[in-house]
Formats: structure tokens, C-alpha cells, sequence
């Protein structure tokens, strides 16, 4: 079963990094995204299985990405991948429906196990 994945952040190395780290694992890469108004836009064409997430992010930042994303599809899968010192944004993106936070910068490993339990993950 192909998985596929939107990656969002600012940093198009960011984006390279988690790509390739989930390729390794066998993700479908479905898109990319720079800022939280092209995240949005890619989540309702591309119909994603998850998203990778920064929040922190010039012009739309990605708590708008997902309010957004949540109230389109209730059922998105969304991981935020995120520098370790926004604790209080972190909690709210939880708190807002993403399933997990993986701290900047990662291991492959960590974030290709923590996508494969979100995918898992029946909580909404």
C-alpha cells in the first residue's frame, strides 16, 4: 500500500530532509508546500494519507494550515515537525488535532516511526 505525504515548512533543505526520510520508508511523496495558504490548497487537490507540518512559517504560518486542513477533512493526519523551543505552539497544535510533534532537528528513524503510528492512529 502506497502512503502518501505533504510536507510543509519554509526550508525547501526542511522539506528535502523529511522527503528523503520518508522515501526511505516508502512514502509517496504527494507534494510540497512553502507557507500554510499553499498547504491548505495541495491538501484538498492532493488528498494526502498525512501531513508534515512547520508552523512557524513567514506569511500563512501553519496553525492556519491546520484549522484549515481539520475543518475540510476532521480525518487529516497531521504531524508537526517544529524546533523544539515552541512549546506553547506545539501544545496548542495539539490541542487543534495534530497527532504528534517531532522536534527539529530529527533522526530519520524517529520521524519515519512517528509518521507510521499516525497513519496508525485512530484518533481524531
Amino acid at each position: 500500500m502506497t502512503r502518501r505525504v505533504l510536507i510543509v515548512d519554509d526550508s525547501m533543505l526542511m522539506r528535502k530532509m523529511i522527503a528523503d526520510a520518508l522515501s526511505d520508508d516508502g512514502w509517496e511523496i504527494a507534494g510540497e508546500a512553502a507557507n500554510g495558504r499553499q498547504a491548505v490548497e495541495h491538501y484538498g487537490r492532493l488528498q494526502p494519507d498525512a501531513v508534515t507540518l512547520d508552523i512557524v512559517m513567514p506569511g500563512t504560518d501553519g496553525m492556519y494550515a491546520l484549522e484549515h486542513i481539520r475543518q475540510t477533512d476532521p480525518q487529516a493526519k497531521v504531524v508537526v515537525v517544529s524546533a523544539l523551543n515552541q512549546t506553547k505552539l506545539i501544545s496548542e497544535a495539539i490541542r487543534k488535532g495534530a497527532q504528534d510533534f517531532i522536534a527539529k532537528p530529527f533522526l530519520p528513524e524517529q520521524l519515519q516511526a512517528t509518521m507510521r503510528a499516525c497513519l496508525e492512529s485512530t484518533a481524531v
